[in-house]
């Protein structure tokens, strides 16, 4: 038997399937449209935005705690939001990236280590571990800590939600035109 090669569109796919597929209104893989990268951007039934980041090694994990989407790059009180020079910069950790309600990160769970937990950029977010069922040989996904949602984070509006849906609907088109040009 082969080990497993994990990879973030199987990952991707899997939680896609089954765990967001029943409840959620529209999933799309690399996303920005919240003005920073995602892996897997969910929108919920009530127009909220969750934010899964997939790694699949333990220093792509602590990599990603220095991402601009965890800190604030300007200083209202000295430069105003319109220019802050690279001396003054300030970076202010946030707690959730911009637009996001709620924020996790899925890894398998033969990399995942307790220790991880002192590495993740904010404690709000959430920790899915994702492993084969030997038996089964489906995959399953744990929820190691449940991600804090931000009070703060406003509902999308009905048209965002409708741009993603159609930024969902014309990555389809775009994966089937790749799939019928190896044919």
């Amino acid at each position: 038997m082969t080990a497993l090669q994990w990879s973030e569109n199987l990952i991707a796919r899997t939680l896609a399937r089954r765990t967001f597929d029943r409840k959620h209104l529209v999933i799309v893989p690399n996303c920005s449209w919240p003005g920073n990268e995602c892996d897997l951007l969910v929108v919920t039934p009530n127009l909220r935005v969750i934010d899964v980041e997939i790694k699949i090694s333990r220093s792509d994990l602590k990599a990603d705690a220095k991402k601009d989407k965890w800190f604030h790059v300007w200083d209202w009180e000295i430069d105003g939001p319109w220019y802050c020079s690279p001396e003054d910069r300030k970076r202010r950790p946030l707690d959730w990236p911009h637009r996001v309600w709620k924020h996790y990160y899925c890894v398998p769970r033969d990399i995942w280590d307790d220790s991880l937990i002192d590495s993740l950029p904010s404690p709000a977010s959430g920790v899915l571990l994702m492993y084969e069922d030997k038996t089964s040989g489906d995959f399953r996904i744990n929820v190691k800590r449940m991600a804090k949602p931000d009070r703060k984070a406003e509902r999308i509006a009905p048209e965002d939600a409708v741009n993603i849906a159609r930024l969902a609907s014309l990555r389809m088109w775009d994966a089937l035109e790749k799939l019928e040009e190896r044919r």
